[in-house]
């Protein structure tokens, strides 16, 4: 049977996945209301189609800080992609690369950021970052990434610690013991470390507005911050000189009750103007799911859980069948909408 829409590669990642990966990639935190609402939100959006407006050429080309992409849809930081497929975020580079897309690569990744640049060396990719309470090691890996040609650093200001996810606690989720978080390995004993291959209590709490001007004096490297869902840390980010915002909740992983991120946009593109670049994740399942976000004032979008259902369907190819559907779905809506850039 063909892959139509991208519930088709989440119905198969479900049958094939070990119920403990399956529940790892789909947890949400405590009772998973944010993580629901992130999908629903879309459903209660309605376009207002405009008629002919001669839609024979639909051009899906956008810039991400000054940066080309081929359609506004990247790819948002998540761990472990090894769980997903052996090749893990080396499989996941190629296709953002093949797809001529942004890739951000999670700090927890189970392929160093070496072997990731390696598998695609002319790919556009940024790096997300969790500052660590030992800052020796996040300078460090800062000044690795740019060196490696990354061009944008991912500040995630949503996890000082880690959400409730209820289904990891249930399955006493372990990474298994061939896998990694690969950027530290060699960093740690492996008998202190927790169910996601790092020490407890790794994540620094105490990260602070105060620390943009930290990651500034380390790296020449763009910062976007990941996590803005209100107007007043929207206002923050400005005041602080970061070039650009993910609206996003962490796909309901981290505080839930929490809006949905397409809910949380108007307040923070109103809040931004033109000063920055503002991006959305969290409960992309569609082409017009993009295209709602964009009409709403986000630049591009960047998926999260279907990357990991691409990848367990076929590797590399999976996760370009899952962009190319969405690039497919993006220009039909677009034309049938009426959408003009």
């Amino acid at each position: 049977m063909p892959m139509v829409c991208l519930s088709d590669f989440e119905d198969y990642a479900k049958q094939y996945l070990p119920k403990t990966t399956w529940d790892f990639f789909a947890a949400g935190a405590d009772e998973c209301c944010t993580r629901e609402d992130n999908i629903l939100a879309y459903k209660r959006i309605r376009f207002r189609p405009r008629m002919l407006r001669d839609m024979s050429v639909i051009d899906t080309k956008t810039t991400l800080l000054g940066t080309e992409i081929s359609f506004p849809v990247g790819i948002a930081p998540t761990g472990f992609h090894q769980l997903a497929w052996p090749d893990g975020e080396k499989s996941t580079a190629r296709a953002a690369a093949a797809m001529n897309t942004c890739y951000i690569t999670s700090t927890y990744s189970t392929c160093a950021v070496e072997e990731i640049a390696a598998a695609a060396p002319r790919g556009f990719r940024w790096f997300q970052l969790y500052i660590h309470r030992n800052r020796a090691l996040t300078e460090q890996l800062v000044q690795r990434v740019e060196a490696l040609g990354f061009q944008g650093l991912v500040l995630t200001a949503d996890l000082p610690y880690t959400g409730k996810r209820r289904a990891d606690i249930h399955n006493n989720f372990q990474l298994p013991p061939h896998m990694k978080v690969k950027n530290f390995e060699g960093n740690f004993e492996e008998n202190i470390c927790t169910e996601y291959g790092l020490p407890p209590n790794f994540i620094d709490p105490s990260i602070n507005w105060n620390d943009i001007y930290w990651l500034k004096s380390l790296t020449r490297l763009p910062i976007i911050v990941k996590g803005i869902l209100t107007k007043e840390d929207a206002d923050l980010a400005v005041r602080h000189g970061v070039q650009g915002i993910i609206v996003s909740n962490h796909g309901g992983r981290q505080l839930d009750g929490g809006p949905a991120t397409i809910d949380a946009l108007v307040e923070v593109v109103d809040m931004v103007q033109d000063k920055m670049e503002v991006y959305l994740d969290g409960g992309i399942r569609t082409g017009s799911d993009v295209l709602k976000a964009l009409a709403l004032g986000a630049k591009c979008v960047f998926i999260g859980r279907p990357v990991l259902w691409g990848l367990t369907y076929k590797g590399e190819e999976g996760l370009r069948e899952v962009l190319q559907i969405l690039y497919d779905e993006l220009r039909l809506s677009m034309a049938l909408a009426g959408y003009m850039v």
